[in-house]
């Protein structure tokens, strides 16, 4: 017979026992639950679901200029300017308050399908079917394509990019299963992160103070499988 703090325990060994087979069933149980719902149609998770009344939402602009799928669009940190890339191998960056076209940039391949604006909304970067991140940095005096520079290329198509905090870094994902880290100034390679056995599709950022934290995600065979990094 063992005392602790008043509670009286007559076996602590079996006591231990009925704990792990309550905490084996409660495992057996959520697993059962888990491939329910790998079981359920979407449309039933949909009915499960409070529908959300009263949103006013309406168009404020609509910016016409690409001939093809837009595949990508970025705000920049002044919140009125956008860059988009598109199918039809063009990147846009427009005035959102006027719907006017500031560059309408031509690259050397379609299915521009990443794009993004730096933190100082001075450059913008994109890539796709080309393999490679590109950058352009933004001024009305000069043409826009002839200041552009390679900073890295992949060994697939590019899917995506982010400025992560500053320009002088650029983060991509790409169709080689990778997603890379590069320095912008130097052209060269930081750092490579692997994990996905598929397309990396898409990145996103963590919003905390380090800023060193993303995450990726791939998609498989419907499902979407996502994985977190920490950047050195």
């Amino acid at each position: 017979m063992a005392s602790d703090g008043g509670l009286r325990v007559d076996n602590p060994s079996e006591t231990v026992e009925s704990l792990n087979k309550e905490v084996e069933n409660l495992k057996c149980r959520l697993e059962e639950e888990r491939k329910k719902l790998n079981d359920v149609a979407l449309s039933k998770v949909a009915e499960r679901l409070e529908p959300i009344q009263n949103l006013n939402i309406k168009p404020r602009r609509i910016l016409k200029g690409h001939q093809g799928k837009v595949l990508c669009s970025d705000w920049s940190l002044d919140k009125r300017h956008i860059v988009s890339s598109s199918q039809d191998g063009k990147m846009i960056i427009w005035d959102a308050f006027t719907t006017n076209k500031e560059h309408a940039i031509t690259m050397p391949t379609t299915w521009v399908m990443a794009c993004a604006y730096a933190p100082s909304g001075n450059m913008v970067a994109c890539g796709g079917l080309d393999n490679k991140i590109t950058v352009y940095p933004l001024s009305f005096e000069d043409d826009v394509s002839t200041k552009k520079k390679a900073v890295g290329t992949h060994t697939s198509y590019m899917s995506c990019c982010l400025f992560p905090n500053s320009d002088q870094q650029i983060l991509t994902g790409s169709g080689d299963s990778t997603c890379a880290l590069w320095d912008v100034e130097c052209t060269h390679l930081i750092q490579t992160f692997h994990g996905h056995t598929g397309d990396v599709m898409a990145l996103d950022l963590s919003p905390s103070e380090t800023g060193n934290i993303f995450v990726s995600a791939v998609s498989i065979c419907f499902c979407l499988l996502i994985v977190s990094y920490v950047i050195y």
